[in-house]
């Protein structure tokens, strides 16, 4: 059973839609200040445990607690106010607008709800700055590579001041370069104790920036553990990895 001193804990999720199992009895938990990755084959369900955890799917069983909280039945907002932010595998940006207004609406709306002084143009200027945005500030985001767009929806999620952050293959279109400067970056939020979780088809990503992996596979959990555990495990081998990548 998840841990009560985890920051997310998911308690024995399923979720059913009609007759199909998208994801079967899964536990699993985040720390804070960790960088948890959540990998597996197309369709095994990672991206509807993220709408789970957001409330952007109602569970059939199970329960999700956020810093020892049950918010299974809480909705998007409430969560998003409680700390959880996300990004999305499909783009959900503002194509015709700046990068850093992309990221300012995000602090605007805080602004709406936060007593006391709130500078979103300072908090802007800092997060384009942390993410490596600065250069392309002013550039609309149609006109940007997918890669670089991918970034703009980190900074717009920490512009929401996370204390759970989730993201849903943010290294897709990045090159070499980019996902490197892209990993450290994770690790110094991590090291400033957001907790983060992540999923993502680069192995290479994934191996060498989570202490902790889960592998999902037809809804269903296959192995939970280190890189090194979960690289020998002969099932996660089979099911996704390949004999190759352990090689």
């Amino acid at each position: 059973m998840p841990g009560s001193d985890a920051l997310l804990s998911i308690d024995g999720v399923t979720v059913r839609f009609g007759g199909t199992t998208a994801v079967d009895d899964v536990r699993l938990e985040v720390g804070a200040g960790t960088i948890t990755g959540l990998i597996g084959p197309n369709g095994a369900g990672k991206t509807t445990l993220f709408n789970v955890i957001t409330g952007m799917q109602r569970p059939t069983s199970g329960r999700v607690v956020f810093d020892g909280h049950d918010i299974t039945r809480r909705g998007p907002a409430p969560r998003a106010h409680l700390g959880i932010a996300r990004t999305f595998q499909r783009l959900e940006l503002f194509l015709t607008l700046t990068v850093r207004d992309n990221v300012r609406v995000a602090g605007d709306i805080m602004k709406a709800r936060r007593r006391g002084s709130y500078d979103v143009d300072v908090e802007t200027d800092r997060l384009l700055e942390l993410t490596g945005l600065t250069a392309i500030a002013d550039q609309e985001v149609s006109d940007i590579p997918t890669g670089r767009a991918r970034v703009v929806e980190v900074a717009r999620a920490l512009m929401t001041k996370p204390r759970l952050l989730l993201l849903d293959e943010p290294a897709s279109g990045q090159t070499e370069q980019e996902t490197e400067e892209f990993a450290e970056m994770l690790r110094g939020l991590a090291a400033d104790g957001l907790g983060i979780c992540l999923v993502e088809h680069d192995l290479p990503l994934v191996m060498g920036l989570c202490s902790t992996i889960h592998v999902l596979d037809q809804g269903r959990l296959i192995s939970s553990g280190t890189p090194d555990e979960v690289r020998a495990s002969p099932e996660v081998v089979a099911a996704y990895i390949g004999a190759e990548a352990t090689q």
